[in-house]
């Protein structure tokens, strides 16, 4: 099954085309992404980067089993964009659709690492959205949930485990000049980002929804939202 992913939830946006495998014994394999990191253009470009790779890729979307997002969390416009774009076009191609954590996504990226993996991306206010995960036996295990958390909570936290920790996402620039944070490890730049790719990886593991049951994931509420109460 050919997986049609999107990530625009942060700063990159990203398509990937990714071909699931038939079995647990067969690897899958990206096919394409495309990737960029020059800004909250998303609207402007998701949708061309979609339409080019599937070009490229002589991909027709009735090709596509199963079109997957990151829905959250993340910039609320970024999210909106992403979640929007996939309604479109899974809806008019009555095609499935599958909404992942941006975090659990970004923690796919870095298979079979022997310790707790830290994503992390910047909610401002001193917080960062985090959740923590672990490889057992080549599965990703789920340690909390997806959340928004003080940067002193989550050094408390961290603290607790008799394990290395990596931190990766956006939000480890804001953790490393925290004193409680600094002394941990960082994923290398082409594993810190969110991409389409991670999306693909963990929606091939989860499970599939009708495009109109598709909704984002906030965590908090907007900051026009906020100033309104």
């Amino acid at each position: 099954m050919l997986i049609l992913a999107v990530e625009s939830s942060a700063k990159p946006v990203s398509v990937a085309v990714y071909k699931k495998p038939e079995d647990a014994v067969n690897d899958g394999k990206l096919l394409g992404m495309y990737f960029q990191n020059n800004g909250f253009s998303h609207s402007r470009t998701l949708m061309a980067m979609a339409e080019s790779l599937l070009k490229n890729l002589e991909i027709k979307l009735s090709d596509i089993g199963l079109i997957a997002v990151s829905h959250g969390p993340g910039s609320f416009t970024g999210v909106r964009i992403g979640v929007s774009a996939v309604k479109g076009l899974a809806w008019g191609a009555d095609i499935p659709v599958c909404g992942v954590s941006t975090l659990e996504a970004m923690a796919y990226q870095i298979p079979d690492y022997s310790g707790i993996l830290c994503p992390v991306m910047d909610a401002k206010r001193d917080q960062v959205y985090n959740g923590l995960f672990e490889w057992r036996g080549g599965v990703l295990v789920r340690l909390t949930d997806d959340r928004a958390i003080s940067l002193a909570t989550l050094a408390d936290e961290l603290r607790t485990f008799d394990t290395q920790c990596l931190f990766t996402g956006d939000g480890t620039a804001v953790c490393k000049d925290f004193p409680g944070l600094s002394g941990y490890r960082t994923a290398r730049e082409l594993l810190r980002y969110q991409t389409a790719y991670g999306v693909a990886l963990a929606a091939a593991n989860a499970g599939q929804i009708p495009a109109a049951e598709l909704e984002p994931c906030y965590l908090r509420p907007s900051q026009a939202e906020r100033e309104k109460k």
